[in-house]
């Protein structure tokens, strides 16, 4: 049978380490209070899921407040212990779904990371993804190196070699002063056609999760930013969360020689895996045009459990999804 306890993120997290659960830093008290500084989002609590008393998995959910209603979202979670099955999955999202429904009459569904489909919907918004790049960064520089497909190690020497760029971890010049990086990420997004979030969206994440938890890396070329990236750290695991780069700069090959250092600077701080966060597949067919640069630097694809949707007020969500569709067609 399957049981929920709520919980705070204190003793979720303590749960989680005791059971050798590696959280992901969305899954944390850190992330949690980060979050809450962000309009229209408040933690929402935390549970531990058992099986006839033995701890499966973990979770933590954030209320999203948009367009006048609410719906709880898990960013890499629920966080198990070990891959469940499809019947034990099934399981503890209906035990969500009607411990939720029972204790917030206000939240109109779940978005969680999920493994199958079943009783689930596709998201009404962002686009999740199935597949993931985890670079294994241990065993020093020549050992990252040897581990990358052919075309990364060249693409890798040949940055090394003719790159004129110095890379260092930026961190904290960058939570004195954002602007430079931010003038990178505006360029960015005019060339790859996408608006940037405004700047407090990023100097705002680096200074609630702080150096513990947050890395801002940078390439230069004459003492002037040419590309960035901001990592979050948890544990022994880091993610690639945003990046950026002048245009002026893209034949250098200035990105695979910052993310080369990037691996060489957090192996050497004892992080054994850099998680890419994210890339295409038919699941997630509008990111493919990332795999070609991110694949190169594993031999290795990983699967991850990406997000659903799961309706707790079914109607009204019903109704959500009749409004997604009629703007669709209007498009």
């Amino acid at each position: 049978m399957i049981t929920l306890e709520r919980v705070d993120a204190a003793r979720m997290e303590r749960e989680a380490r005791d059971l050798g659960i590696e959280l992901p830093i969305e899954q944390t008290g850190v992330w949690a209070a980060y979050q809450a500084g962000i309009s229209g989002r408040t933690p929402w609590g935390c549970y531990l899921i058992r099986r006839d008393g033995v701890l499966l998995a973990v979770i933590s959910l954030i209320d999203y407040e948009t367009h006048g209603y609410h719906y709880l979202r898990s960013l890499h979670g629920p966080t198990w212990q070990e891959k469940p099955t499809e019947s034990e999955e099934r399981e503890v999202v209906a035990a969500l779904k009607a411990d939720v429904r029972g204790r917030d009459p206000k939240i109109a569904f779940l978005r969680i990371d999920l493994w199958y489909e079943a009783g689930t919907f596709p998201v009404l918004s962002t686009v999740p993804y199935d597949q993931t790049v985890v670079i294994d960064v241990t065993g020093g520089d020549d050992e990252i190196l040897a581990r990358m497909k052919r075309r990364g190690r060249r693409d890798v020497r040949k940055a090394l070699r003719e790159c004129p760029a110095l890379c260092a971890d930026e961190t904290r010049q960058a939570m004195a002063d954002f602007t430079d990086y931010y003038d990178v990420m505006v360029e960015t997004g005019k060339r790859d056609g996408f608006t940037p979030a405004p700047i407090s969206d990023y100097t705002d994440m680096i200074a609630a999760l702080g150096e513990e938890h947050c890395r801002v890396f940078a390439a230069r070329i004459d003492g002037r930013v040419v590309a960035w990236s901001i990592i979050t750290v948890n544990g022994t695991h880091a993610v690639r969360y945003y990046a950026g780069m002048r245009s002026e700069v893209m034949r250098l090959h200035v990105t695979d020689h910052l993310l080369y250092a990037e691996c060489c600077a957090l192996g050497e701080q004892g992080i054994t895996e850099y998680d890419l966060m994210g890339i295409g597949s038919d699941f997630a067919p509008s990111l493919k045009g990332l795999n070609e640069f991110k694949t190169k630097f594993t031999e290795n694809v990983t699967p991850v459990a990406p997000g659903r949707d799961v309706p707790v007020k079914s109607l009204f969500y019903r109704t959500l999804r009749l409004l997604q569709s009629l703007r669709h067609r209007l498009r």
